[in-house]
């Protein structure tokens, strides 16, 4: 198992270089190359996510993002639950992940303020005004992004707080058939 850490700041050409990294890194870990475009876009989001919060709110402060490789021989042990170190059982096999983690630091109070927690990520895609937000899209606001992402990856958790948005995105390390 492998975890590379990657601090950007806040400028959008980095996020190219966060892409590059994780396609990369995935590519390494055994990811199929029908997956590598999907993490690539899917980090992408993320991190652009990131940029412009941290454009916002917080524009000195870098953004971490963590590559995490499982496709390495297994841990002997590990006592950490909420990482793509853990083997997921399903159907009595071990599925291997591999995770990319984006950390922000910018307050995520839209988040906080959210009483429907029924579909948080669809509420509000589309904007009524002419207006295009921050980070944005002209007619889609910037939760769209989230949207994509969880439509990308094989799993998602999105954790807002006060002190940052982490957004945790992962992939089954399987096999390439075309390889053969």
């Amino acid at each position: 198992m492998a975890t590379i850490t990657l601090t950007i700041s806040a400028l959008p050409a980095h996020v190219r270089t966060a892409r590059l990294m994780a396609a990369t890194v995935a590519r390494r870990a055994g990811i199929p190359a029908s997956t590598i475009d999907e993490i690539r876009l899917a980090v992408g989001e993320a991190c652009s996510r990131a940029v412009a919060a941290h454009k916002l709110h917080c524009p000195t402060q870098p953004i971490l993002l963590q590559l995490i490789d499982d496709g390495g021989p297994e841990p002997v042990s590990d006592s950490r639950t909420d990482t793509a170190s853990r083997i997921l059982r399903a159907n009595g096999s071990a599925t291997r992940r591999f995770e990319v983690v984006v950390s922000d630091r910018a307050p995520a109070q839209e988040a906080l303020e959210q009483t429907d927690h029924t579909e948080p990520l669809l509420d509000g895609l589309f904007l009524d005004g002419e207006d295009t937000p921050p980070g944005g899209i002209s007619g889609f606001s910037p939760g769209l992004g989230l949207a994509v992402i969880t439509g990308l990856a094989d799993e998602v958790k999105i954790d807002p707080g006060e002190h940052g948005t982490i957004v945790r995105m992962s992939w089954p390390i399987t096999p390439d058939p075309s390889a053969n």
